[in-house]
């Protein structure tokens, strides 16, 4: 939070979402969060252990699944768990089982999901759709 003092202090204005660049307040882009789904290689159902023991519901007729939640476009995480992003501090930001078994977006599960403005209000988001396409017999993996 920045507060801009103009003058003799005749003006206070408060900044939520803004940096200082050049002396001037610059307003910075409001994140937002939004879930999406990532069909997954059914051979992660065989190969997997924790995966099939989290989907004992799964017949084998519908899909594998991996929900996540992102501050980026869904096609931006897609790339980073193929590829085993690493942060700059060198943290693995991706998941081993999308970056092994990761095919691609399934948009018509998570598009009528409207963005969220908090990282915990995503979080609960991508529960709840993890929860909701398990109910539906999909084989699903969330964190």
């Amino acid at each position: 939070m920045y507060i801009l003092l103009i003058g003799n202090l005749d003006f206070i204005k408060i900044f939520d979402n803004a940096h200082i660049q050049n002396r001037q307040i610059v307003k910075m882009p409001k994140i937002e969060y939004r879930v999406y789904v990532i069909e997954l290689s059914k051979r992660v159902f065989n190969e997997n252990a924790r995966f099939r023991a989290a989907n004992p519901q799964f017949n084998g007729v519908l899909q594998c699944l991996y929900v996540g939640m992102t501050s980026k476009t869904p096609k931006e995480r897609l790339e980073q768990h193929k590829s085993g992003y690493r942060n700059k501090k060198g943290y693995k930001l991706s998941s081993n089982i999308v970056q092994k078994y990761g095919m691609y977006l399934r948009p018509s599960l998570y598009n009528q999901i409207e963005p969220v403005a908090t990282r915990e209000e995503a979080l609960k988001l991508e529960e709840k759709l993890a929860l909701d396409l398990r109910r539906q017999k999909y084989a699903v993996w969330f964190n």
